[in-house]
């Protein structure tokens, strides 16, 4: 791993640039040059908001796999302006938060679009952080807009989803998968009307400013999560004078653009699958030969697909539940389980692992579609087909399990509007950001991260060299890293290493 140089921002000879700040008014940004301390902790206001006790609510939102330990959930709405970019500041939107912990001072949590609701995700996090930290902070997760129970969306008809998560990504023949492409952004486009294009990063963290004045607090201390980090680093610029102490763990690559993205991903697909395989032959899975297995399964898949309730699994879809099943290192025995399962027969367990993507399951909207649509609004790459035919071909040779339905995946966005530019100004100082990176983390591919530390000002990079999607929680030296930092304000080392 490459070790990285922290760097900070030295004295400005640049003009004076108003940013907004107490009630609105400009902000003198010079202010802000130079080295940041981290900023100190202060009380949030606990009554702000119309927080309710919501433990059975959340019980039956975390399904058949609940988080280990007691803890007692609280949960509220709070109404953001929906700010469209053809209507400015019009429209209102619900936005659902829950808490868990006792400290005095708020951490938020965001999450990913196409994965858990960060309500839920929080509240899993929660289990496996140290107990002073519960007693530190109180940590809100934000059901990001669009997901969860924050109004979210569910435009996809079934059918289209079920196509585009079905579609065998070697297929030489791609007009199906346009066509279905289509649909979903046509039917979208129907069902949220002028408000499909509100639904991204840059208005997710005018969001997180909401909250933070609801909050009552100065600064905003918050975690994001993989994609759910551009949410972070965004409100990082549009609020630079408002930035608490705050830890990235995965971040999206800012350096590339979607398709150099997709590649990278597929790439550390096929090295998070060699760590699956490493693994398997270590604890002594019944899988002999993980990448022959799975190269049977697909091939018994393209002769007889297995018929669903709402997906049918497909060599498409299988390859969809491996790579959710990759990405969670903690589920890798049932990865492995289920494909066991599934070359005698028994589907049952990938299925379980689709569900959350395809299906309303426990009060959760299906994954897909936000992780489509705010996937798009965050991305102006739009790929003719002729160059993704190639791309496919390319990658294939390059990343032979997983290369082609990475490739694919550039089909998604071409019919949804391209979004408009937001002017933003890099962030020129910053108090000091802890960025952890995963060696083989298949969602946000740890060169990506390392880049995105580097346009941090002050940034401390951690790398864990496990495998799976995020370190927090699973690596203890990582984990450590955090604790100290956003209780002892204890900044590591950058290019601190932690193993496997």
């Amino acid at each position: 791993m490459s070790v990285l140089t922290a760097c900070s921002a030295g004295p400005s000879n640049r003009p004076v640039i108003a940013v907004k700040g107490e009630e609105n008014q400009p902000v003198d940004q010079s202010a802000l040059a130079g080295p940041q301390p981290v900023p100190p902790l202060s009380e949030y206001k606990k009554d702000s908001l119309a927080w309710s006790p919501c433990n059975e609510q959340m019980k039956d939102r975390f399904g058949s796999n609940p988080p280990q330990g007691e803890q007692t959930y609280e949960c509220a709405r709070m109404t953001v302006v929906l700010d469209p970019p053809g209507r400015p500041g019009r429209g209102t939107l619900g936005i659902a938060l829950m808490r868990v912990g006792t400290g005095k001072s708020a951490l938020v949590v965001v999450n990913e679009p196409g994965g858990e609701p960060g309500t839920i995700k929080a509240a899993r996090l929660a289990a496996t952080l140290p107990k002073d930290l519960l007693s530190t902070y109180t940590i809100i997760g934000v059901d990001r807009r669009g997901t969860g129970r924050s109004d979210g969306m569910s435009c996809v008809p079934q059918a289209t989803r079920a196509q585009l998560v079905e579609y065998d990504p070697t297929e030489t023949e791609q007009s199906n998968l346009v066509v279905a492409a289509g649909d979903a952004a046509q039917e979208c486009v129907l069902d949220l009307e002028g408000r499909l294009t509100a639904f991204d990063s840059w208005r997710a963290a005018a969001d997180l400013e909401r909250l933070r004045d609801y909050l009552g607090t100065d600064r905003l201390n918050a975690i994001g999560l993989g994609e759910g980090s551009r949410v972070i680093t965004t409100y990082a610029q549009r609020y630079p004078n408002r930035i608490g102490r705050t830890v990235l763990d995965g971040a999206p690559d800012p350096t590339l653009d979607q398709v150099g993205v997709l590649e990278s991903r597929a790439a550390a697909a096929e090295a998070t699958f060699a760590a699956f395989a490493t693994d398997c032959k270590t604890r002594g899975c019944a899988l002999a030969n993980p990448r022959e297995d799975v190269q049977a399964l697909l091939g018994q898949l393209r002769t007889n697909r297995v018929r669903g309730e709402y997906v049918d699994l497909t060599a498409g879809s299988a390859l969809n539940a491996i790579l959710t099943g990759l990405e969670d290192r903690s589920r890798w025995p049932q990865l492995a389980d289920a494909l066991v399962k599934a070359r005698a027969g028994d589907t049952s367990g990938l299925f379980a692992l689709l569900d959350p993507i395809v299906n309303d399951l426990d009060d959760n909207p299906p994954r897909f579609d936000a992780g489509l649509v705010i996937g798009c609004n965050d991305t102006a790459t739009r790929i003719p087909p002729d160059r993704v035919k190639a791309l496919t071909a390319d990658w294939q040779s390059k990343h032979a399990l997983f290369g082609a339905v990475f490739a694919r995946q550039l089909l998604h966005c071409n019919p949804f509007p391209p979004p408009k530019a937001e002017k933003v100004d890099a962030l020129k100082s910053a108090p000091p950001i802890v960025v952890l990176s995963t060696a083989n983390d298949l969602s946000t591919p740890a060169a990506g991260t390392e880049h995105a530390a580097q346009r941090l000002p002050g940034s401390a990079l951690v790398g864990w060299q496990g495998s799976g999607h995020g370190a927090l929680g699973l690596s203890g030296c990582a984990t450590t890293a955090v604790r100290d930092y956003l209780i002892d304000a204890k900044v590591p080392s950058n290019g601190t290493v932690c193993p496997p």
